[in-house]
């Protein structure tokens, strides 16, 4: 799928988080329920970081750039050595490493793991980047252009330092699901989580399928494209995903946000 409805079905997760959690006795302030949504919007797009042409690519200038290719070698040398006989040659990393459950297990742990360990620079840090990330998918057209780069960074700024203000406040949801003592914040790193497997999930919809599994094996292929039949898979950025999928996703988040607030 394309930048947007990848972001745009990341925040509906999460708002349908939201709903689930407070069905469950363990209601999200505010807060939480807007900061997820937005960090799982922008984590929606950074399973791409193995594709220079992705949105992820150009989201941070000449870095964003050089770290997609790093990625993209790595995911591709992972690939080369692990792949059994069934799996097919390929000359790149994407859809790969950065497309499975694994990865997205690792970069949640990894955010949790700064967020708890850091200090409010930390929390800041990786809410600026989501930020951007959320920015660009879900004001693509506007965001797009290098000219457009800076605002972008000053907008993911200003509202990562005023999210962070109001998380901090008693009650606003530093503590939420995590209460012990030093785990605040330990939450922020289940919205990245779920970012990057709602991503593999929406490219499994597609033609070339998503090997999620890896490194479970599937018969001869370790890489398994994981996807539906393939009469009902569809090519990324086709009219099924602009006419159906996004209209889909803004009703489900929409739902799921009402549930979430107790509205319905």
């Amino acid at each position: 799928m394309m930048g947007p409805a990848h972001s745009l079905s990341g925040a509906a997760a999460w708002l349908g988080v939201g709903a689930a959690a407070a069905a469950a006795g363990h209601p999200m302030p505010w807060p939480v329920l807007l900061v997820g949504a937005l960090i799982c919007a922008g984590a929606a797009l950074a399973p791409d970081l193995d594709h220079k042409a992705a949105t992820i690519s150009r989201s941070f200038g000449p870095l964003s750039r050089w770290l997609c290719e790093i990625v993209d070698k790595l995911s591709y040398a992972v690939y080369k050595a692990t792949r059994k006989p069934g799996d097919p040659r390929r000359s790149g990393g994407h859809r790969t490493l950065t497309h499975t459950w694994l990865w997205a297990v690792l970069i949640g742990a990894g955010t949790s793991v700064v967020a708890i360990t850091s200090d409010r620079w930390g929390v800041l840090a990786i809410l600026f980047v989501h930020m951007v990330l959320a920015i660009e998918g879900l004001l693509w057209r506007a965001a797009r252009g290098s000219s457009s780069d800076v605002l972008v960074w000053l907008l993911a700024a200003t509202t990562a330092w005023i999210l962070a203000g109001v998380l901090d406040k008693p009650g606003n949801g530093a503590d939420w699901l995590f209460a012990a003592p030093g785990q605040e914040y330990l939450w922020l790193g289940l919205p990245v989580v779920l970012g990057a497997i709602v991503h593999d999930i929406g490219d499994a919809l597609t033609v070339s399928g998503c090997p999620i599994l890896w490194p479970i094996p599937v018969g001869r292929k370790r890489w398994y494209p994981l996807g539906p039949p393939k009469a009902l898979r569809f090519r990324a950025g086709s009219w099924v995903e602009l006419r159906v999928l996004m209209p889909v996703f803004m009703l489900l988040g929409g739902v799921g946000c009402a549930a979430a607030l107790n509205f319905i």
